[in-house]
């Protein structure tokens, strides 16, 4: 019986040694992705100002001609 205990007691030590000794923590790896948004402010800075005053007069003009023929109907 004492050879026994003694036995499990031998185990019960290595075990815990061998468990003791052993690295827990795993490594972990961080993977940092940088996404450059543009917005439409950034995308009207890229423009040059003739462009800029182009597209202004484009819409002004697009807004009169859709008034003009709402003015003049359906002819149906």
């Amino acid at each position: 019986m004492k050879k026994v205990t003694l036995a499990i007691a031998v185990l019960f030590i290595a075990a815990t040694a061998f468990t003791s000794c052993r690295e827990t923590e795993k490594e972990t790896e961080t993977i940092v992705r940088e996404v450059e948004v543009e917005t439409q402010d950034a995308a009207e800075e890229s423009e040059g100002i003739l462009e800029r005053a182009g597209s202004a007069v484009d819409a002004e003009v697009n807004k009169e001609i859709d008034e003009e023929i709402d003015e003049i109907g359906d002819d149906n």
